[in-house]
């Protein structure tokens, strides 16, 4: 990356977490330290990345920003609330970004992310100008109808499991931000709507969301399968 070029991070981490039984995911632990402190501490150690804006519930505004002040993290400049889709939460990351021409975007519910990962992003994302981490599909997957009835198998090989970080040139992002309204469950699928290439990239398996209590606990065994 030309050094001339900031880079942005966004971390989405506004959802309401209704399936961790009554857990604020977010400050669940993980090798004692919250999930979401986690994903920070990644981000902030990422010499590629120059600012990052956190976006959080209305309710854990104020909880995060002492987090923030606690742990010393100079790269976070702005702790904002998000909205009520998480697109509406990117977008209000996006809106307090500063002078940056890629923005990282990331799932605060994804915490074992690693450098290498958005460094690669980045890289990917030279390009075409946007860029996601997947995985190859393994199981076979069926197309059905609202009553169940298979429509469709397509060929496996075809198929990615997308992930986050998802990287992209800062005037992508923003021009599909403000021109695409239809709601969508990623990024990349409004650049897509406007016509332009996305790049997969390699994740790894490792890099799951914590939804439920299991992913929590998987998540911990992962964390001390790499010794972290």
């Amino acid at each position: 990356m030309n050094n001339q070029q900031k880079t942005g991070a966004i971390i989405v981490a506004a959802g309401k977490g209704e399936r961790m039984g009554g857990v604020d995911k977010m400050f669940a632990l993980l090798g004692g330290k919250p999930i979401l402190a986690r994903v920070i501490d990644t981000f902030h150690k990422c010499k590629s990345i120059d600012q990052i804006v956190l976006v959080v519930s209305r309710e854990n505004l104020e909880p995060c920003q002492h987090l923030v002040a606690e742990q010393g993290w100079s790269k976070v400049t702005e702790v904002c609330p998000g909205g009520e889709r998480r697109q509406d939460s990117v977008a209000a990351g996006l809106s307090r970004l500063k002078s940056c021409h890629w923005v990282v975007i990331h799932d605060g519910a994804r915490p074992l992310v690693t450098v290498d990962l958005i460094d690669r992003g980045l890289e990917a994302a030279r390009e075409t100008g946007a860029a996601v981490a997947g995985v190859p599909v393994t199981d076979t997957i069926k197309v059905a109808d609202n009553d169940r009835i298979v429509q469709e198998t397509p060929p496996r090989q075809s198929l990615w499991a997308v992930q986050t970080p998802q990287v992209f040139r800062f005037d992508i992002i923003a021009k599909a931000y403000q021109q695409v309204k239809a709601e969508v469950t990623d990024d990349a699928t409004l650049v897509e709507q406007l016509g332009y290439k996305v790049k997969l990239y390699m994740g790894t398996r490792d890099n799951i969301k914590v939804t439920t209590p299991d992913d929590l606990i998987l998540a911990g065994v992962l964390w001390q399968k790499h010794g972290k």
